[in-house]
């Protein structure tokens, strides 16, 4: 998602948010709050499935995945702007500490953390 379009949604939630009076709702707590419950639900979805069953889902639990990431997404993008974190920069400077972190040379293949090797 480039940069512009996140400011696009970002706009889009507060209005949604605003012409409902919910404003009143959104507070940080309650969205990370929020965000979680979405993230369980989407993690339902693959709850007993192996790793192949996991990548070939039937088109109807795809949809219903991807509306779980929707709320996910939303959740998200709504804490970052309560909070005023600008998600692009903040991803942009974790993947520059996760490529410090876990050099590829010496990470490759591996699922140890990076206090592990």
């Amino acid at each position: 998602m480039a940069q512009d379009q996140m400011a696009v949604l970002k706009a889009r939630l507060r209005q949604f948010a605003a012409v409902r009076d919910w404003e009143q709702f959104h507070s940080p707590k309650n969205l990370a709050m929020a965000l979680v419950a979405e993230a369980g639900e989407l993690v339902a979805h693959f709850q007993w499935l192996d790793a192949a069953q996991s990548t070939a889902l039937h088109p109807a639990k795809r949809d219903a995945v991807a509306q779980e990431m929707a709320d996910v997404l939303i959740y998200l993008v709504r804490l970052a702007d309560k909070l005023e974190i600008d998600l692009w920069q903040a991803a942009a400077a974790k993947m520059d500490l996760n490529e410090q972190r876990y050099p590829a040379d010496l990470v490759r293949g591996s699922a140890a953390k990076y206090d592990e090797f």
